[in-house]
C-alpha cells in the first residue's frame, strides 16, 4: 500500500513539475521584445547617435533617434502579435519551439544589426558630404 501511495506522489509531483516547466511562448516571446528594444535602443544611443554627431549637426542625431526608436516599435509589436493570442494549450506546446526560435533570431539580428547597419549608413553619408 504505501509502495503505491508513493507512486501516485511521485506521479504527481512529476505532472506538477511538468506543468512548472512547460515554457509558456508569449511570455518569452514579449520578454525577448522587451529586452531587445532595450538593446535596441542602448546601441542607437550610443553607436548611431554618436556618428551622426561627428558629422557636425547638432539636433538631428536626437530627431533621428526619435525615429528610429519609434520605428522599431511596430516591427517589435508583430513579433509580440503572433505569440501574444495564442491560447493557453498552444502557449506551452513544445512543436512550436522552432517558429520561437526563428522568430526570436529575427528579432535580435533586428534589434544588434539595425544600429550598426545604420551607423555604417550614416558613416557613408558623412564621409560623402564632407
Amino acid at each position: 500500500m504505501n509502495k503505491a501511495l508513493r507512486e501516485d506522489s511521485i506521479h504527481e509531483q512529476s505532472q506538477h513539475g511538468q506543468s512548472q516547466a512547460a515554457r509558456d511562448w508569449r511570455k518569452s516571446m514579449s520578454d525577448n521584445v522587451a529586452y531587445a528594444l532595450l538593446v535596441y535602443t542602448g546601441l542607437t544611443i550610443f553607436v548611431t547617435v554618436n556618428a551622426m554627431k561627428t558629422g557636425g549637426m547638432s539636433i538631428l542625431p536626437y530627431l533621428a533617434l526619435g525615429v528610429l526608436v519609434a520605428g522599431i516599435i511596430p516591427a517589435c509589436r508583430s513579433f509580440e502579435r503572433r505569440w501574444r493570442d495564442l491560447s493557453d494549450e498552444a502557449a506551452a506546446d513544445e512543436s512550436l519551439a522552432s517558429g520561437f526560435r526563428r522568430d526570436q533570431t529575427l528579432l535580435w539580428l533586428l534589434a544588434i544589426g539595425l544600429p550598426l547597419v545604420l551607423t555604417g549608413f550614416f558613416k557613408l553619408v558623412f564621409a560623402a558630404v564632407a
